[in-house]
């Protein structure tokens, strides 16, 4: 089965920008600021997000495993199915979190919270796209299947590159410094995926 494994490494490689991409929000270590307003609408999307970036991180990680066993490409197609339906659910759900906490107490605080929440929902529906796409791969022939995964692949790149940018303007300013105070937004990052 080791035509599927290089589609499979490219198909991880994009997958991961996804786990980066909820992990911004620890954002940056800066700790000044002390607006109340702001820490505790900080908090609570924290709180919401870092379970969800968990599952995205378990999603990811379902994906590596069947890449490095070299997996069939039913199993393949099954678990990257699944992935992508947690993914999806797991964006929704922090789209829910931002909206649900109103806009952050800062200036333009209501089009930096409306642009967010745009741009999660919008990820989300794409992955349930992209779970649309892998349950319709053809894993009886090996090259096409391969095929089918390499063009999941390319719109993955792209999809945690959108996403990344909605969240790096979220953050930017005082909203990041209130989150990077968050104990539960440290305590979802890991080093690779701090900016800032």
């Amino acid at each position: 089965m080791e035509g599927t494994n290089p589609v499979n490494k490219k198909l991880t490689a994009a997958l991961s920008g996804g786990a980066v991409l909820v992990l911004a929000l620890s954002g940056c270590s800066s700790d000044n600021g002390n607006d109340d307003k702001l820490n505790s609408w900080a908090k609570q999307v924290c709180d919401a997000v870092q379970p969800q970036a968990k599952k995205i991180e378990a999603a990811n990680a379902a994906i590596q495993k069947e890449t490095s066993d070299n997996s069939a490409p039913d199993a393949v197609r099954t678990t990257d199915a699944q992935a992508f339906q947690d993914m999806s659910d797991a964006y929704k759900a922090i789209g829910a979190a931002v909206d649900g906490a109103g806009p952050p107490d800062v200036t333009d605080g209501k089009q930096k919270q409306t642009d967010a929440v745009k741009e999660l929902n919008g990820i989300s529906a794409s992955y349930a796209a992209l779970k649309k796409q892998v349950d319709g791969l053809d894993t009886k022939d090996q090259a096409k299947f391969a095929d089918g995964l390499k063009g999941i692949a390319t719109q993955l790149a792209k999809l945690s590159q959108s996403g990344n940018d909605a969240l790096k303007k979220l953050e930017e300013g005082d909203v990041g410094k209130a989150m990077a105070k968050q104990e539960s937004c440290k305590s979802g990052a890991s080093p690779s995926a701090a900016q800032g």
